[in-house]
């Protein structure tokens, strides 16, 4: 399943974001797995939460290096429950023209590792109609 939290810049997506990564860790049996692009605002995740800033990793500029990145932490962890992926329009060069290809393979992911996925978009559920709806639920 992926989960696609929507809004303008600055209506505080990001800490819906956190405050969801939160509970789910305390709900979950796996591991959780907050995504974001800088190191700013990550105090606030919970500790037992894996925090990755894609700051970290210049070298992932496309969805297809993006995409190989998260099979390569799932096979590093077969115990990832969940994955947070907080403002994705600022990660590779993810953009709202290939959302549609990016949720699709999130959706593969999710039901080839079991993976419930969380992404954060800066744009309105009008910006995404062209996002299938099959295995998408809008959390707002």
């Amino acid at each position: 399943m992926v989960n696609l939290l929507t809004g303008p810049k600055g209506s505080g997506k990001t800490q819906q974001m956190i405050e969801l990564a939160n509970k789910k860790a305390k709900e979950c049996n796996g591991n959780v797995v907050f995504i974001k692009k800088t190191h700013r605002d990550t105090a606030s995740v919970t500790f037992d939460i894996r925090t990755i800033c894609m700051d970290d990793y210049t070298s992932i500029t496309n969805i297809d290096e993006y995409i190989g990145f998260l099979y390569g932490m799932y096979s590093s962890n077969h115990d990832i429950e969940c994955v947070f992926i907080d403002g994705i329009l600022k990660h590779a060069d993810v953009s709202l023209d290939n959302m549609p290809e990016f949720v699709d393979r999130l959706k593969k992911i999710s039901k080839e590792c079991g993976i419930e996925f969380y992404v954060s978009i800066s744009g309105t559920k009008e910006d995404l109609k062209d996002v299938s709806p099959e295995d998408v639920s809008y959390l707002n």
